[in-house]
């Protein structure tokens, strides 16, 4: 078992330290490779892996992938599941701390800089160069896997956000989806008055860390027409866009499930699956959840449509929001068996099963996916959204070896603004402040 899990704050800081340990790859063990050389698959007959994943990945990892991988080559498939605010400091922990005790990490791709800057991940780019890797979707191929023209891992988890609707609440009260953050203002309001509060008519992910708030924030920010990053690589977290996107978030609080910074993934999806929220923007996979009797209440009464626009932006835009790549730890056994495993993983199939699974929390990654029949049929009426998503120009998230910190700085500050504690523009000048200081 990995070393006990400690506080968010003290692995972010460890993690983000963790060039300054002076812990070389030399204490993974003998024999660590950093690098891969082009060469055939290794054979994975009878082979383990171990496994560090995201929790909501369990599913994915150990019922549908774990068993696979036994009927096909008799090997056996170990999950160790981290919260997603632990997961890069934890995988790096493993690794400096000298544990080793995982060959495949399920890694956020905001923190691959992280990951590669302290020596964590093998650099897979000549064993990627001999496989085929045309089918991944290119909006997440190079977002997910590429940085400073090497490659360290495979697109695993495609993940976007769209807007979800419950439409027979919307038609109780004579509502159109929402195209815009305005109407998306003014459905929110409609429903929370003139249910009495019975049915909210929003629920906002509001939990402090990027995963969560970061994505709310985000998704507007691209509505608005805005960016993280300019096309220099300096920070924009005071442009217009920026500011509108925050203020939404203040002004939607008192017609959204109370309380938006105590709301997390799990409880966004159950408000909004119960009926008791009328919007969500969210993970492409709820639509599989949403159709499944077990876990909702709302079977064939919601809707899907594309993250509203807002001010004089009219461009539906989508973001890359917490997406995850397989790589391969230093610290593995055999690093080619590995690599090996982590292209078996992501493959046509694998991806179409996964991605087509109630609760497996993972979303396309490749074309193939999106273009099946199988899929469509399971992700419907979503599947026409997610594909425009997917296949368009979504917003990147930075992944340097900062991102981690300064994503968490960020939220940080929305936090404190939406809370009412400090203005937006306090908050979002200090946000560019912190990314100036360390971006420079």
């Amino acid at each position: 078992m990995p070393s006990p899990l400690l506080s968010r704050r003290l692995l972010l800081r460890s993690a983000l330290g963790a060039g300054a340990l002076g812990l070389g790859l030399a204490a993974c063990g003998e024999g660590t490779a950093t690098s891969l050389p082009a060469s055939a698959p290794a054979d994975l007959t009878g082979v383990t892996i171990r496994a560090m994943v995201n929790q909501p990945h369990v599913l994915a990892f150990t019922q549908l992938l774990a068993p696979a991988f036994e009927r096909e080559f008799g090997g056996k498939l170990e999950t160790t599941a981290v919260p997603y605010d632990q997961l890069t400091s934890q995988q790096i922990l493993d690794v400096q701390g000298g544990a080793g005790q995982f060959d495949v990490f399920d890694y956020f791709y905001f923190g691959l800089g992280a990951l590669v800057d302290a020596g964590a991940l093998v650099d897979l780019t000549d064993q990627l160069a001999a496989t085929d890797t045309s089918d991944y979707l290119p909006s997440v191929y190079d977002a997910y896997t590429l940085l400073d023209g090497r490659r360290y891992g495979v697109p695993f988890d495609g993940d976007v956000h769209v807007l979800y609707y419950n439409r027979a609440v919307f038609e109780t009260y004579g509502l159109a989806p929402p195209a815009t953050w305005d109407e998306y203002d003014g459905a929110a309001r409609t429903i929370t008055e003139r249910s009495g509060g019975s049915v909210y008519g929003a629920v906002v992910e509001g939990q402090q860390v990027p995963m969560i708030l970061g994505c709310s924030f985000i998704n507007r920010l691209a509505g608005y027409g805005g960016a993280l990053v300019g096309p220099d690589g300096g920070p924009t977290l005071t442009s217009d866009a920026a500011q509108a996107a925050l203020q939404h978030l203040i002004d939607v609080n008192p017609y959204a499930l109370p309380t938006p910074l105590q709301i997390g993934f799990d409880q966004a999806n159950s408000a909004f699956l119960s009926g008791q929220a009328a919007m969500l923007d969210t993970w492409t996979d709820l639509g599989l959840k949403a159709q499944d009797p077990a876990s909702s209440k709302i079977v064939d009464r919601w809707g899907v449509v594309p993250l509203p626009v807002g001010g004089s932006n009219t461009e539906h835009r989508t973001a890359l929001n917490a997406g995850f790549g397989l790589g391969v730890s230093t610290a593995a056994a055999d690093p080619a068996k590995a690599a090996a495993f982590i292209t078996w993983a992501t493959d046509p199939a694998r991806n179409l099963l996964l991605a087509s699974t109630t609760g497996s929390g993972i979303d396309p990654a490749r074309r193939s996916t999106l273009e099946s029949p199988d899929y469509a049929k399971v992700s419907a009426p979503a599947t026409a959204v997610i594909t425009a998503g997917l296949e368009g120009s979504p917003l990147v998230w930075p992944k340097d070896k900062d991102a981690p910190r300064l994503l968490q700085d960020l939220v940080d500050q929305l936090a404190l603004a939406i809370a009412g504690t400090q203005t937006p523009q306090q908050s979002l000048a200090n946000a560019q402040a912190s990314w100036e200081r360390a971006l420079a």
